[in-house]
């Protein structure tokens, strides 16, 4: 006689068969699982992805440059910065060029990679040139603590993160501060003095027209400022008008 606190187990019963809804069910659990995960990587895989602030759309390098990636400001100086960038770093993506053509990816400060020149005047020696304006470091260095819009760091150690929009806004601020170029450039451009331009800043940028290393963009230079200014007026709804 069993105990009543004692289970009855039946001789005609499987406990495997039992333990086989159980396992149906973990499989279909494991299934589902499965599906969803497959449905979000798709999702995932298609989705647009960000934009990284660098502007890569297809542009005629003859005729201009890409778009800055700062926005706003006096539209001649932002053409003038494009212009530069035509004979400096003419790249669909120029704020990561390295002289020589590498690339660099870490842009929180300036890469300070020291390239060889291999042809002109400064054969033999390297140089740290980088970003869309093509900086060495000493410069870089020099113009940012200035003009740098956001400088970090603690103490008495400071960093300048070299991020496109950062490169744009200390280029623009030098090149709209007058008692750095002992001119106001925007004026003379506003009264069609581009070469008088050109020639002033050949001494920092010498692939201009006017420095030490010329380059087969030097001569259109003129010709791709008017392009770029017409864009960037037309920009403001200007109608992209003629300024000489």
């Amino acid at each position: 006689m069993n105990s009543p606190h004692t289970p009855h187990l039946s001789l005609d019963t499987d406990p495997m068969t039992e333990s086989r809804p159980f396992s149906h069910s973990l499989i279909s659990v494991c299934a589902t699982i499965g599906s969803a995960i497959a449905l979000l990587f798709l999702v995932f895989l298609f989705q647009p992805q960000p934009d990284r602030g660098e502007k890569s759309q297809p542009y005629n390098r003859l005729n201009g440059t890409q778009p800055l990636v700062m926005e706003g400001g006096d539209p001649y100086i932002r053409a003038l910065m494009r212009t530069i960038t035509a004979s400096e770093a003419n790249d669909p993506e120029p704020y990561t060029i390295i002289y020589g053509g590498r690339r660099a990816t870490d842009l929180s400060q300036h890469p300070e990679w020291c390239v060889p020149i291999v042809a002109g005047p400064n054969q033999g020696n390297c140089t740290t040139a980088a970003g869309r304006y093509q900086f060495i470091n000493t410069t870089w260095y020099e113009k940012a603590e200035r003009y740098h819009p956001r400088p970090s760091g603690l103490f008495w150690w400071t960093t300048y993160s070299f991020e496109p929009q950062y490169q744009d806004a200390v280029v623009y601020q030098w090149l709209s501060d007058p008692k750095a170029w002992n001119a106001d450039i925007s004026q003379m451009l506003q009264a069609g003095k581009i070469h008088d331009v050109l020639r002033l800043l050949s001494g920092t940028w010498t692939s201009l027209g006017y420095g030490i290393e010329t380059n087969s963009m030097s001569d259109r230079l003129p010709a791709i400022y008017q392009n770029m200014l017409q864009e960037e007026l037309e920009q403001l709804g200007e109608g992209g008008q003629n300024v000489g």
